[in-house]
């Protein structure tokens, strides 16, 4: 198979038009989704999807699942691509504006809507390969919304190809669009007898090439605090502030080492994400990470021993930790299934690119998905910088990591018996 760009035309147009709706997943909120706003995009892309003449199905929870039919003879394993619609509360979606840089110069790119939002190749070492490429940026004053809409349209346009060409031979393709990812909602409401895959792929990566079957392992832990209130013209050897107590403990967790800024690699660590209370009662929240699962434990273990320290020093004060289960390394299912990554690692070589394998210093859908028996690693769409107003994405990347798609599917069904 030959691919050059023509063959994803409307790649451009397509990822601008769903970068442009706001689909911003609300943390704060019970609804699923979180903000109806999502559903804007599902309906978009069921539109799209009805006039291509693929089934599909949009349900309550903006979640879309399509199937095109298998064109083969062979018994050829059933493929699920998947990718999000959200997007992350870190930075306004509010009125994105994308823009087209045609042909980038190397140059820095100058965001008109904020000025002071440059896009430096000096600071970018990916933007600074890009030279030639089409570009697409915000605005300066929202997020783009790449992660991952880039791999909606990557999805979308695959899809599209395969029905323009049907000479390649491919197995059922089953697409699965999830909204809430990037709150960590993204597969609750995943029914896995409507997928009926034998594998699958997010669409959820940035770099060109880059290719990952390893992500952190996840829990939550929650620190209820209960300290003692009085009257504070009145407190003198009586109050013991549940507020203070909470910050003693933030400010008692290592600095230098098991926390977000003194660690990288497959380092893991611990991080508070939220503090709330008054006087009588405080709440911590955490995040606890490491690539090895065991280790997750150890983690705990130190926070409920700094626990045990600060609150031994205020006698009548009590605390109580749970800890919640939240994702885990899909390395633990896919070291099972190897030919599931190995299908991915070839089309990525077929297609001309360099191999960029590694971890995920976080999690994806496929991440829960490879645990609820859909073994789904994680490929490459484009998109960088993401959650923030600097995000962008090249159009050829994006092209690319449609071809890859294509050629996962070929390669599948080559290799398939009859």
């Amino acid at each position: 198979m030959l691919f050059d760009q023509s063959a994803f035309p409307t790649t451009c147009e397509r990822f601008m038009r769903y970068a442009a709706i706001d689909t911003q997943a609300d943390p704060l909120s019970t609804n699923y989704p979180s903000s109806e706003k999502q559903k804007d995009l599902s309906k978009l892309i069921a539109s799209e999807l009805e006039l291509a003449g693929i089934r599909f199905e949009l349900n309550e929870f903006g979640y879309i699942y399509a199937r095109i039919p298998s064109n083969s003879n062979k018994k050829v394993p059933t493929i699920c691509f998947c990718a999000h619609l959200d997007t992350a509360p870190d930075c306004s979606g509010t009125g994105v504006k994308p823009l087209l840089h045609r042909s980038y110069n190397g140059g820095v790119i100058i965001l008109p809507d904020d000025p002071t939002v440059r896009l430096d190749p000096a600071e970018i070492a990916e933007l600074a390969k890009k030279k030639g490429e089409d570009i697409i940026t915000a605005s300066g004053l929202t997020l783009l919304g790449a992660d991952d809409k880039a791999g909606v349209c990557c999805i979308m346009e695959a899809s599209l190809y395969l029905l323009r060409h049907p000479e390649i031979k491919h197995g059922e393709v089953v697409l699965l669009f999830t909204t809430d990812e990037e709150i960590g909602r993204g597969v609750d409401k995943v029914d896995m007898d409507k997928l009926k895959s034998d594998f699958g792929y997010t669409m959820d990566s940035g770099a060109l090439g880059s290719f990952e079957d390893e992500t952190f392992s996840a829990d939550a832990c929650f620190i209820e605090i209960d300290g003692i209130s009085t009257h504070p013209g009145y407190a003198k050897d009586k109050m013991q502030n549940a507020l203070k107590i909470a910050s003693e403990i933030i400010a008692s967790l290592p600095k230098d080492r098991l926390c977000p800024e003194a660690t990288d690699e497959r380092e893991g660590f611990v991080h508070p994400t939220r503090i709330t209370g008054e006087l009588g009662h405080a709440r911590l929240e955490f995040i606890l990470r490491d690539f090895d699962t065991e280790k997750l434990t150890n983690h705990y273990n130190e926070i409920l021993r700094i626990c045990d320290d600060v609150t031994s020093r205020y006698p009548g004060s009590f605390y109580k930790a749970t800890r919640k289960e939240q994702y885990r390394n899909m390395k633990e299912v896919l070291v099972k299934h190897p030919e599931v990554s190995d299908y991915a690692i070839r089309a990525i070589q077929q297609s001309g690119i360099s191999l960029k394998q590694g971890i995920i210093r976080g999690g994806t859908d496929g991440s829960r998905l490879s645990f609820m028996g859909l073994p789904c690693p994680n490929i490459f769409a484009g998109e960088q910088s993401i959650h923030s107003k600097k995000e962008w994405v090249s159009v050829q990347d994006m092209q690319k990591a449609s071809e890859v798609i294509v050629r996962i599917l070929s390669i599948c069904e080559a290799e398939s018996t009859a």
